[in-house]
């Protein structure tokens, strides 16, 4: 990556981070500010509670589903595997009555008492579950990353925008007061003209070679793998650790990355954009027969804007943004500057302020009454899990490349380009939601 190591090092990096930080904690004139912006509200009565409808009921969708049950009824839980929907239903079943079961999503969407998907199903299959909910007249909160592919995000936000449909991406740092504040200061110019971001990103696991196993009794093996090539069950490619595998995500670049590069996008004003320029290298080799999405990796961006970008696992997990005046450092348990100038002085009544959360499905719910956009529409998550998939496909090609995020492809190369989007397995290709 000699761009990257010409202009900003690791060694750069790390020197830099030395510095003491100058703060913790949230300043109080942006307490004070925060308190003028109104919040979610509650119900305003038990027949303001729309149905909800929990597709994917793993960990993270029975999470989410735990924090929308203050504002609707849980009307259906679906998983490809009995035990997760076993677990769904008890946990969700209210005053007796407990949550309708099902196999297929396409039932739930058919169902007049469900209003709400909450969409908690593993990333590949992601899209066609929030198409098949937007044509079914529902709204939507969708787990992230939010596509398997940038052609997936594409067709998504037109959807999206065609039926009117409200749907809040689950980049919940967005409702953080703390990552609010780092993009305020820095779209502000507090650090000065923005030249380079980190954005932190955790290791992924290096393991493996694993052997076939017996599929789980109760759970629909086929069905789960969905659009995916058809691969043996070997107990390490479902559930939890899909995410390790290409075929179903991206690795921890696609995971956190999607987190952490939208608080970068948010930073930069190029949240409905993209970089125009992408260097990947997969810093350790895979082991053969076992997780195949990289586990040490640094990626370079460069927008049109002139900022750099690297996101990698070598790095501590947040975003950092620098600037010719100073530098600001976010993550979900501080935000810590260069001078306790940065943070302490309030900014001028004219300051550019961000879209203001801090609650997350709050919001959400909030926007279905309203019908105005959530925090994290359908078009941001697009482009914030873009720059991952972007990063993805450098890595695996093992070269730069040159992308025009008006046009959402590459420039001039054919090969890259292919990548975009992926072959579907049949029958679960677009096809499957017609």
């Amino acid at each position: 990556m000699n761009q990257f190591e010409s202009s900003l090092s690791r060694r750069h990096f790390f020197k830099q981070s030395t510095v003491a930080a100058a703060a913790a904690t949230l300043p109080g004139w942006f307490l004070q500010d925060s308190r003028s912006y109104a919040a979610a509200a509650p119900p305003r009565s038990a027949n303001d509670k729309p149905g909800i409808a929990l597709v994917g009921c793993g960990g993270q969708g029975r999470g989410d589903t735990n924090w929308a049950k203050n504002y609707g009824n849980v009307v259906a839980v679906c998983d490809i595997d009995e035990n997760q929907m076993e677990q769904a239903a008890k946990q969700f079943t209210a005053d007796g009555k407990a949550p309708v079961k099902l196999k297929d999503f396409r039932r739930v969407l058919e169902r007049d008492d469900v209003h709400v998907v909450i969409n908690g199903t593993p990333d590949h299959w992601h899209t066609l579950v929030n198409l098949a909910a937007v044509r079914a007249g529902k709204d939507i909160y969708s787990e992230k990353p939010l596509t398997l592919t940038i052609d997936e995000g594409k067709r998504l936000v037109g959807e999206v925008k065609k039926w009117g449909t409200i749907f809040q991406t689950g980049s919940q740092q967005r409702s953080d007061p703390r990552f609010r504040l780092a993009c305020e200061l820095v779209r502000n110019g507090r650090i000065g003209k923005l030249q380079y971001m980190w954005v932190g990103l955790p290791t992924g696991p290096r393991e493996g070679p694993f052997s076939p196993q017996p599929v789980p009794a109760g759970m629909d093996y086929d069905f789960y793998l969905g659009q995916a090539p058809k691969v043996p069950y070997n107990g390490h490619n479902a559930h939890w650790n899909f995410r390790w595998w290409y075929a179903f995500s991206g690795g921890q670049m696609t995971d956190w990355g999607a987190h952490h590069n939208d608080i970068a996008q948010w930073g930069n004003g190029t949240e409905r954009t993209g970089p125009v320029y992408i260097d990947g290298r997969q810093l350790k080799t895979m082991i053969p027969g076992g997780y195949d999405a990289a586990s040490d990796y640094m990626v370079y961006f460069k927008y049109a804007n002139g900022v750099q970008m690297i996101a990698t696992n070598q790095a501590p997990n947040g975003v950092r943004f620098e600037g010719t005046d100073g530098w600001v450092f976010v993550d979900r348990g501080q935000l810590t500057a260069s001078k306790k100038e940065l943070l302490e002085e309030p900014l001028p009544a004219n300051a550019e302020r961000l879209y203001k959360s801090d609650n997350h499905m709050g919001n959400f719910f909030e926007c279905i009454r309203t019908r105005k956009p959530p925090i994290c529409e359908a078009e941001i998550g697009h482009r914030s899990i873009s720059v991952a998939h972007l990063g993805v496909i450098s890595v695996r090609l093992g070269r730069p490349l040159q992308w025009n995020p008006d046009k959402e492809q590459f420039v001039g190369d054919r090969e890259a380009n292919k990548w975009v989007s992926r072959e579907m397995r049949k029958p679960y290709d677009y096809s499957f939601i017609a």
